[in-house]
């Protein structure tokens, strides 16, 4: 059985690799633009492609069985249609409730044929590097709300359990809710960062328009949407925690101390 990993350079793909690897897992093809950069293991299959652009894909689905699915909700219909044609029977795919920004993926997975399972995550504990520049220059996070709340999860949790669902049966058709195992403030994030880099993190209560100017430099156009959406919907969140992670891979989810302490350099000049 071969297994494709779409996105396989990306952020969670390039885990979910490592973590089919590491399982035993066989046959594993990567999906990557650029393989020459890819840093990829020698053992691992590669396809050049890209799920952006469809056309580049029949000869990467040609003998996958199973395959995980990166969010492109613009062309995720295209995808599905190819990958049936040549045979893919089950797809683990990231995305989210019908109604936010990549439910549209979920939407068509479900609509595909495929035997399928969703990974529906919350907050990414590696947001908060977006903090590191201002945390690097200043020991403070600025931020207009600090009893937003979440449950970050690692997203090497989540490539954890895609790669524990493509290797197993028992989760076709289940949408598994992903989250880490803390609710957590603002404050908490930043508190917990201080720790892990030795030295202390302060949170200063700012307007929104002074969260957006100290973020644009970073998040560009996405800094208002950010702090509009994200961080002030995140003050009446009704954060709950889930044990997916623990229940589907056996080990617990990674706390956001020990991601802060892995990732502490990254906090620091």
């Amino acid at each position: 059985m071969t297994i494709l990993v779409t996105g396989g350079t990306g952020n969670i793909g390039r885990k979910v690799v490592d973590h089919l690897l590491a399982r035993g897992a066989g046959a594993v093809r990567a999906l990557t633009v650029n393989p020459a950069k890819a840093a990829l293991p020698d053992s691992l299959e590669v396809a050049v492609g890209s799920l952006r652009k469809p056309a580049t894909l029949p000869a990467a689905f040609d003998g996958v069985e199973a395959m995980y699915l990166a969010p492109t909700p613009d062309t995720v219909e295209e995808v599905l249609r190819l990958a049936r044609e040549a045979g893919v029977r089950r797809v683990v795919d990231l995305s989210g409730e019908h109604e936010s920004w990549w439910g549209g993926v979920a939407k068509a997975v479900e609509a595909s044929g495929l035997v399928w399972t969703h990974l529906s995550p919350g907050d990414f504990m590696e947001n908060a590097l977006s903090w590191a520049p201002q945390i690097i220059a200043t020991d403070t996070v600025r931020e207009p709300y600090p009893h937003g709340r979440s449950t970050p999860i690692a997203m090497d949790d989540i490539a954890r359990v895609a790669a524990t669902v493509l290797t197993t049966l028992g989760h076709e058709g289940e949408s598994l809710p992903l989250s880490g195992p803390e609710i957590l403030t603002r404050v908490d994030l930043a508190d917990r960062i201080g720790a892990a880099r030795g030295k202390p993190v302060r949170f200063e209560t700012v307007t929104r328009d002074e969260a957006v100017a100290v973020l644009a430099p970073e998040m560009g156009d996405t800094a208002e949407w950010y702090v509009d959406t994200i961080l002030a919907g995140s003050v009446d969140w009704p954060a709950e925690v889930q044990p997916t992670v623990e229940r589907v891979t056996g080990a617990p989810a990674t706390t956001f101390a020990q991601w802060a302490l892995a990732n502490a350099a990254s906090f620091l000049p």
